[in-house]
């Protein structure tokens, strides 16, 4: 039986309906009011003497739970404060965050949510999402038919092993999921009630996970192999039965399995995976507003990727696409970039190359007359020979980015181009104080982490941040509103262009490559717009779209208000 259902007056005015009473009716987050439930609800649903005598406005409780928020000290009490919020009062959560996203964005997701991450099992308050594991696989279809809402059109799914640039974390990455889908609904209005997030729980290899006995997970090492392969067919096989058209974001698989997984399901239910493609299409709307600032194209570019797991992968291919669409052939621009790993660049010679590497991986010829120390080119030595332009940092390589290569970068071109993308911000490959000391103030300058605006030459330069917040939540809402049967590569190139469109003259002035964060939400319009716009280029769209989509966003998107709520009639 629904919980609740949500229902338009005489006059078009929404309310929700709902038979639950009491404090059950309190315990629901999505319904629970907390002291706003108005005299005439504590009376219809028997809340009289279970609450303060004074009935508070949304805003009263946005002040006190936000002087609550700067009670606490450490980023990751405020992180705990901020979930059991949302485990509380749905509505009270996302009205504050979206009050106060720029301050709170780095708690509820990068970098705090790394040291969330790491301590799940000890902070862990209340059950939320589904945790699929070996012991009960077996029983998936009665699961998914007990998810607490009937209707879940997105889910983000995680097997916890290439968690931000801190690795196997095992059932902590569940954090992530959460709180990925908190974004989903604070910058694109997704309802919080069809939304799901899922712990593929198939063990760690993390030896201190296994021997913590408060540990919470599955303790085994991970599955792998032909196991692992049936683990995630049996789920994807029920998720399809159960919810045939649901959006699935696959999040934070590891290196080979990121692309199996998501090839291999991609035509099965419309799937992303925003370490691959959203790293991707973020990383090209910077590239696009850095080549606005310096009046270049991006086929004029050489770059390095450092860093070759499923995200360094994913922006590469990106950059090819937005060549293409410059006119360049698959082969030109894959020739202008050059991907560099633990082992440094990847050259189609080397033993046990790992397939979805090889794109991007340049004939020994190509190396040929290089200045080199070894038999392999280095990072520095890739920037030196190759004249790269344009530096990406993808590794998890805390200060991979030294004074030698960025000056390097610098001697190529009048704009060098440095985004230190890896997070948690202990992770960055550089500071951009150093980057911009380094280059006597003509990089261009972006991170994955935020930073404080760097004072060059008498003026603040602010420091855009290259978070992937900028497209997933944008492209799901495009996805959810045309009912797209794909995500196709079209629809994440339209997401760049938009984003970096929307990337204002003056701030791109000062050297920001990225909007400000608290522009998260309008910027999210723009991209579910150019999505929904390529989705039905794609012939992907399933639903026919008004021409007014700026209406339809309106109509359409989820807002943290408190509505009426209406008591079941005969309940």
């Amino acid at each position: 039986m629904k919980q609740y259902e949500k229902k338009f007056d005489a006059n078009g005015r929404p309310y929700l309906e709902t038979h639950l009473t009491g404090l059950v009716l309190t315990r629901l987050p999505l319904l629970n009011k907390g002291t706003s439930f108005t005299l005439e609800e504590r009376r219809e649903f028997g809340l009289m003497g279970l609450l303060p005598p004074h009935v508070s406005s949304l805003d009263e409780q946005i002040e006190r739970s936000y002087a609550n928020f700067r009670s606490f000290r450490s980023d990751l009490e405020k992180h705990v404060f901020l979930r059991a919020l949302q485990d509380r009062s749905e509505v009270l959560f996302y009205a504050l965050l979206n009050r106060h996203i720029e301050e709170m964005m780095p708690i509820i997701y990068t970098p705090t949510v790394a040291q969330a991450v790491e301590q799940f099992s000890r902070i862990y308050r209340y059950p939320r999402g589904l945790v699929v594991s070996p012991e009960n696989i077996g029983d998936i279809d009665a699961m998914l038919e007990n998810t607490p809402f009937p209707d879940v059109q997105l889910i983000v799914a995680t097997d916890n092993e290439g968690i931000l640039g801190i690795g196997d974390q095992g059932f902590g990455g569940l954090a992530i999921c959460i709180g990925k889908l908190s974004l989903y609904t604070a910058a694109a209005g997704i309802d919080p009630a069809v939304t799901l997030p899922v712990e593929l729980d198939v063990g760690t290899n993390r030896k201190e996970l296994l021997d913590d006995p408060l540990y919470l997970g599955v303790k085994r090492p991970r599955m792998e192999g032909k196991e692992y392969d049936d683990f995630i067919h049996t789920f994807v096989t029920a998720l399809k039965k159960r919810f045939p058209n649901v959006l699935v974001q696959w999040e934070d698989f590891s290196k080979q399995k990121a692309f199996d997984v998501l090839d291999r399901y991609r035509d099965v239910l419309p799937s992303l995976n925003d370490d691959v493609q959203g790293t991707g299409a973020v990383v090209l709307a910077g590239l696009l507003s850095a080549t606005r600032r310096s009046q270049t194209t991006l086929g004029q570019q050489v770059y390095v990727v450092h860093g070759a797991g499923a995200g360094g992968v994913g922006v590469a291919r990106q950059i090819v696409r937005g060549m293409e669409r410059e006119g360049l052939s698959t082969k030109e621009a894959r020739e202008r970039i050059f991907l560099i790993d633990s082992k440094g660049l990847i050259l189609k010679d080397r033993k046990g190359l790992e397939p979805y590497k090889l794109e991007f991986a340049h004939e020994p010829s190509r190396v040929a007359g290089w200045k080199l120390q070894g038999a392999i080119p280095s990072l520095l030595e890739t920037a030196r020979e190759a004249k790269v332009t344009v530096l990406l940092g993808l590794s998890g390589q805390r200060a991979a980015f030294g004074e030698d290569v960025v000056k390097a970068v610098a001697a190529n071109t009048p704009y060098p181009v440095v985004f230190a993308l890896s997070n948690p911000t202990a992770n960055s490959e550089a500071v951009p104080e150093d980057i911009y000391r380094w280059t006597q103030g003509k990089a261009l300058v972006a991170t994955g982490s935020p930073f404080p605006d760097v004072e060059w030459d008498g003026a603040p330069h602010p420091v855009g941040q290259g978070n992937n917040a900028f497209i997933f939540p944008g492209l799901g809402l495009g996805v959810l509103l045309t009912r797209a049967k794909r995500v196709t590569d079209g629809m994440l190139t339209a997401a760049s262009l938009a984003l970096a469109d929307y990337t204002d003259g003056a701030r791109l002035a000062q050297g920001a490559l990225y909007p400000r964060m608290d522009r998260l939400r309008a910027a999210s319009r723009q991209v579910a717009i150019a999505v929904m716009r390529q989705a039905v280029k794609d012939e992907v769209a399933t639903r026919k779209l008004p021409e007014d989509l700026e209406g339809l966003l309106e109509a359409e998107m989820w807002r943290p208000e408190f509505l009426p709520l209406r008591r079941v009639p005969g309940k």
